[in-house]
């Protein structure tokens, strides 16, 4: 505040300014950055072929997963919503199952670590139709170092 001149004000605008002032300061220390955040975060997408497969992710990257559900003989395939074993290695930030089967989910890679992603795929019968008493797993483990 040197050099801030107060005449014509009055001093109830004082605090205003100082609170104005000390926001409007802060985000010059938010441009300090650790050497190891300099990389791009990358996005990492496992389907339903990934299953039993492995992964590695950093702390920043994302891992989406997409599986596709399907129609036959008036069975539906449907997935549930993948889902992470440990979610301070791999937080879900996003994540939905579709009518049609498909479910789909997006992860954020909090810390190092490893941990599962898990979905479930089971059958649901249209009208006149039977589902085998079938559940199929769906797992990949992530690395994130």
């Amino acid at each position: 505040m040197v050099g801030t001149k107060w005449s014509g004000a009055s001093w109830s605008m004082a605090p205003a300014l100082v609170t104005v002032m000390a926001v409007a300061a802060a985000p010059a220390a938010a441009h300090v950055r650790a050497p190891d955040r300099d990389r791009l975060a990358q996005r990492i997408v496992l389907t339903n072929a990934d299953n039993g497969r492995s992964a590695t992710a950093s702390p920043g990257d994302d891992v989406e997963v997409r599986l596709t559900g399907h129609r036959e003989n008036g069975l539906t395939w449907t997935w549930s919503t993948p889902a992470s074993g440990d979610s301070t290695v791999l937080r879900r930030t996003a994540g939905r199952t579709a009518p049609n089967g498909d479910a789909s989910a997006t992860f954020h890679a909090e810390h190092a670590g490893t941990t599962t992603i898990t979905a479930q795929r089971h059958c649901r019968p249209s009208a006149g139709h039977l589902c085998p008493l079938v559940i199929t797993p769906w797992k990949v483990t992530v690395e994130v170092k």
